[in-house]
């Protein structure tokens, strides 16, 4: 969810009597929606969900207007232009037991790096995961070196450590839900989000 809160510095500065705010779906099409509060924490008006929609804040009973034909105004676009890039996910897959990424998953390796490097103060998280083949304990030993050897080999590439977090989930958050002690290459896997 993306939401502008356009007028607010004016307001800030200068004591305008209204701010406005528009609400845009994501670069995926989710919509979210807005809740705005007082300084006291306290709702002053209702919650703002409809999309592509411009309400004027601090009037009571406040109602979201559509954007219309005409969309954003310059300078509410203008802003847009200012946001950082979508996250972006990668996926690595390993073979079973081991912290060595399958032959596939080389290419996703180099455009990990690719993205990482274009970026402007990039925040790369790196979580790991296994099958359910192995005890718990293992397997959460197992995620988290899977993720640290990704780690390292960015780090190796250049990629700075402080802008790297490294975690393992073991066999939670399984990708394909199987049984336990059961092989799913699906599963074996880093996913990497660069933000």
């Amino acid at each position: 969810m993306r939401a502008l809160g356009l007028g607010a510095a004016c307001l800030m500065l200068a004591g305008c009597a209204t701010s406005s705010l528009v609400l845009l779906p994501d670069d995926e099409g989710h919509q979210g929606s807005v809740a705005v509060l007082e300084a006291d924490g306290q709702a002053s008006q209702s919650v703002i969900s409809q999309g592509n929609s411009r309400t004027k804040l601090g009037e009571a009973n406040a109602n979201p207007q559509p954007l219309g034909e005409k969309g954003l105004k310059p300078e509410e676009a203008a802003l847009l232009t200012t946001l950082p890039p979508p996250a972006k996910s990668f996926t690595l897959y390993f073979d079973q037991g081991t912290t060595t990424p399958t032959v596939e998953s080389q290419s996703v390796l180099t455009a990990l790096r690719a993205e990482i490097a274009s970026r402007s103060g990039p925040q790369v998280e790196v979580t790991g995961h296994t099958d359910t083949v192995g005890s718990e304990e293992d397997n959460d030993r197992l995620s988290l070196q899977r993720a640290e050897e990704i780690l390292n080999w960015l780090a190796g590439q250049g990629i700075d450590r402080s802008l790297m977090l490294a975690s393992g989930r073991g066999e939670r958050d399984l990708k394909e839900p199987s049984i336990d002690n059961f092989s799913s290459a699906t599963n074996r896997r880093v996913e990497v989000i660069v933000r």
